[in-house]
């Protein structure tokens, strides 16, 4: 009886065992991530308010490229004016100002590249968000594969837990083997009940990613992924100087500035005046003339404005020269900056790669311990606290895993956002 019970538990926990197996090959990972960015780019409010500051500026564009509104006078005389064909009684007056030749045009470009700069801030907004949530999105999957990897090593306790009992009844081991997998039962419930705590957080913050309530469960492809870097190391810097969105937001703010010395030089050349007047004459009494009573219409009238003050345009051109400069600045430290923050985000991607391997090879290593393990100790061969300690190392080993992919993965996200890319990825 004690043979046969001991048979049925100890097959059964060969047979829960079997379930901890990991796949080691990879299957093409998913794109279910993809759904949550069209939603928060679709729902995000900072993208909304960003993208409608945007529209705001094009309406800066027909604002400052149209001429100015023309300028419309009326005098009634209390005292009439006498003149030679009658007492002037009134007169109108139109006029119409003209910039110099391509001032509206380089106002119009101006208007035009600082929309671009807003663009670009709405770019560069959509790309952080992109990363935050598939790195936040990463993070609750890696919560998940940990929550899976951890019930499933209670149930073998569980089965350790029955056999140590057998042992115990039948006087071949001591109460102290129970009390072992006890021990390890609680700690694993504990994990269980830090990785819910963990859970609640994130799904808090996905939510306001997504600026919406989950309303059903969020979808997980069926393994946890690896993402790999399509560019060598050379081609991330040069890709990052050339597409960082905040470094080209700067670039396009320098136009701004180039294109507003041309505006700074053209307001400071002459600017014309054109207009009419319409003077309305009354007759004059007893008396026969020609034109007597003929409104006097004049037509053109023309004017100058002159830039006689020179110190305000060459202060206007001067200002926008440093304002350029100031950027340029900016724009170089901030070159330093990435190049550093991209330095360090590519030490922590090879750390990632490298505890991937390591975890691997481990991970394996310690299923064939185990394996073996189990099998001399159903023939006596082995301790039963040998068989408990590989499956603690083995459990180690697979959590060690997930968390070596997640960082991999949120690696990669990180420095294709540094890129100003967001799909230079290859799923293994």
């Amino acid at each position: 009886m004690r043979n046969k019970r001991y048979s049925i538990v100890t097959h059964w926990l060969f047979a829960v065992s079997l379930a901890l197996l990991p796949l080691l090959s990879q299957a093409q990972g998913s794109r279910q991530v993809d759904r949550y960015l069209v939603q928060g780019a679709e729902n995000n409010p900072r993208l909304k308010a960003l993208f409608t500051d945007y529209l705001a500026a094009l309406e800066q564009v027909p604002q400052v490229g149209t001429l100015p509104d023309p300028q419309v006078s009326f005098a009634y005389f209390l005292q009439p004016v006498e003149t030679r064909v009658g007492a002037q009684r009134a007169t109108l007056s139109a006029s119409q100002l003209f910039p110099w030749f391509g001032t509206l045009e380089a106002q119009e470009r101006v208007a035009a590249q600082r929309a671009k700069v807003r663009l670009q801030a709405f770019e560069e907004a959509k790309l952080e968000l992109y990363r935050d949530i598939s790195i936040t999105y990463n993070d609750l999957y890696y919560l998940q594969v940990a929550t899976q990897i951890t019930e499933e090593n209670l149930e073998v306790l569980s089965a350790f837990k029955e056999l140590a009992q057998v042992y115990f009844e039948t006087g071949q081991a001591g109460l102290s083997s129970v009390l072992q997998v006890e021990m390890e039962e609680e700690e694993l419930r504990s994990r269980l009940e830090y990785l819910a705590d963990s859970r609640r957080p994130l799904v808090t913050r996905f939510e306001q990613l997504l600026n919406s309530d989950l309303q059903e469960p969020i979808s997980f492809p069926d393994s946890l992924w690896e993402e790999e870097l399509l560019l060598e190391k050379e081609e991330v810097y040069n890709t990052l100087l050339a597409q960082n969105p905040r470094l080209e937001q700067l670039r396009q703010e320098a136009q701004v500035y180039e294109l507003q010395v041309e505006v700074a030089k053209k307001m400071g050349l002459p600017a014309f005046t054109v207009g009419a007047s319409y003077t309305s004459v009354a007759d004059r009494d007893g008396v026969e003339m020609p034109g007597n009573g003929q409104d006097a219409i004049l037509f053109p009238q023309v004017g100058v404005r002159l830039p006689i003050y020179r110190k305000k345009y060459k202060a206007m051109q001067k200002e926008a020269l440093l304002e350029r400069e100031a950027v340029e600045l900016q724009r170089e430290n901030l070159e330093n900056q990435l190049l550093t923050e991209l330095e360090e985000a590519y030490k922590d991607l090879l750390d990632a790669r490298r505890k991937v391997a390591l975890y691997k090879r481990l991970t394996r290593l310690a299923e064939e311990s185990f394996a073996l393990l189990q099998e001399e100790f159903s023939t006596g061969k082995n301790s039963f606290e040998e068989v408990l300690r590989m499956e603690r190392q083995l459990l180690n080993y697979r959590l060690e895993l997930a968390e070596a992919r997640t960082a991999l993965n949120n690696q990669v996200y990180n420095i294709n956002y540094l890129m100003g890319s967001q799909y230079e990825t290859e799923n293994r």
